[in-house]
């Protein structure tokens, strides 16, 4: 059926044709398992007395979303849903297809559910519809017209509209391992029916888990990789040994978005493997993003923010050292400068740690925000004009080099505010110095007041 026909009257006819049946179909496609029994993974989801399980077997008409990276099995966990509850199985695309596209589809599910017929409308990369488009679904969804499933890689929460949010059930489904994809791969390579047995071809258990390796979870890609490498060795010695592999990988596949969740969840773990001071980890991170293609000065940024928020005045060389890396980033670019924002990180994860200066500042502009624009202190102001003196402006400051110990005992704050401690140097590093000159200069102006 065409998303696109002159004919909306015409009922929904499921288009669930057995991939394996289509020829010339890519190898990912004519594996594609039709039952459940036949699915890998997702066993959180789908064992006994899971909650997917659990509504598949129960025929429980409910919307869902599956959320997860690519090639893990979404379009098809979809399609085995259709055919075990047999409903018919109409699959959408959300690059392809607008608003009037679905409503197309939305009244050629109704005229369908008249006549007691099931529809399953599966929205590929439900994430690309705006708000007018996937409020378009609201009303079939909650009459039960539809039974709608989308499958998206981006986190629902921020893609999502939160009605339609709210009448689907979110599944989360994870990248396959290494392991369940060589088991994959083994099979193709044995199936004559479906998969590369008939080409008669031996596989060696290390380059197929190289595959898996460089596959990153997506069983897809493994799939044409694998196809790949079967032609490379048909032309030789109709062996896929670790060279053959090497030569059908070409490219790592690396699950990375610069816009989306992928790229705030791999700096978040750049910042906080800095921050627990583990280099190991920091490296790895910032090695992905490097491959992944960030743009090194966003990375930059990032490395000096971390020098302010977690080390700040326990190791203030660390900040300038950031910088420098920056600068050197700037001045040789991209792979040279890699190397400098790498030792940037492997010295903040060896720098003491210190928030104090983030902590302060935070409750600062807590109370900046929260409290009444107190006045500055009549003796903070400086007098340049003789009203200004009528007026007692200056009247009462103590410059502090005229003082005992440079150091006055004079209130800074506003009264309001007088006797709020917002620096609290912690004993990590040079901050260490800092509060021992913290009580020196409490201890001063204790003095003072005891001789007034």
């Amino acid at each position: 059926m065409s998303l696109f026909d002159n004919e909306p009257d015409q009922p929904l006819r499921s288009t669930r044709t057995p991939a394996h049946a289509v020829a010339g179909a890519p190898l990912a496609e004519r594996m594609r398992p039709t039952t459940l029994d036949d699915y890998s993974g997702q066993e959180h989801l789908l064992g006994p007395g899971k909650p997917l399980r659990i509504q598949i077997e129960r025929d429980d008409p409910g919307s869902m979303i599956f959320w997860g990276p690519p090639g893990v099995g979404k379009t098809t966990l979809a399609k085995i849903i259709a055919e075990t509850t047999q409903a018919s199985f109409v699959e959408f695309s959300a690059v392809m297809s607008g608003i009037k596209e679905i409503k197309q589809v939305m009244a050629q599910a109704a005229q369908a559910a008249e006549m007691h017929s099931r529809t399953i409308l599966f929205v590929d990369e439900i994430h690309r519809f705006n708000k007018a488009q996937q409020d378009a679904f609201l009303p079939y969804v909650e009459r039960g017209t539809i039974r709608l499933i989308g499958a998206t890689t981006e986190n629902p929460s921020f893609e999502i509209n939160s009605a339609l949010l709210s009448r689907c059930r979110v599944y989360v489904l994870r990248a396959l391992s290494t392991e369940r994809i060589v088991e994959l791969l083994r099979r193709a390579v044995e199936d004559r029916e479906r998969g590369l047995g008939a080409m008669e071809l031996a596989a060696d258990d290390e380059a197929l888990t190289l595959i898996a390796d460089y596959s990153s979870g997506d069983c897809r890609n493994a799939y044409n990789t694998l196809e790949v490498a079967a032609q490379i060795a048909l032309a030789g010695e109709k062996r896929i040994d670790k060279a053959v592999a090497t030569d059908a990988v070409q490219q790592r596949v690396l699950q990375y978005d610069k816009s989306g969740e992928e790229h705030y969840n791999l700096i978040s773990a750049l910042h906080k493997s800095v921050r627990n001071s583990d280099p190991d980890a920091a490296l790895y991170w910032l090695a992905r993003m490097f491959a992944a293609g960030e743009d090194p000065l966003y990375l930059a940024r990032r490395v000096v923010r971390m020098a302010v928020e977690d080390i700040g005045l326990a190791a203030p060389e660390a900040m300038n050292l950031c910088l420098s890396a920056k600068q050197t980033m700037e001045f040789l670019g991209s792979p040279e400068g890699d190397l400098a924002l790498a030792e940037a990180v492997v010295y903040l994860c060896l720098a003491p740690k210190s928030n104090s200066v983030y902590m302060a500042w935070g409750a600062v502009r807590d109370d900046v925000e929260s409290t009444r624009q107190e006045p500055v202190p009549l003796h903070l102001r400086n007098a340049p004009t003789r009203l200004m003196k009528e007026l007692e402006y200056g009247k009462g400051y103590r410059y502090a080099h005229d003082e005992e110990g440079k150091v006055a005992d004079m209130d800074c704050l506003p009264e309001a505010l007088r006797g709020r401690s917002y620096f609290q140097p912690t004993q990590e590093g040079r901050e260490k110095l800092l509060a021992q000159r913290m009580e020196e200069i409490r201890r001063i102006k204790a003095g003072k007041r005891s001789h007034t």
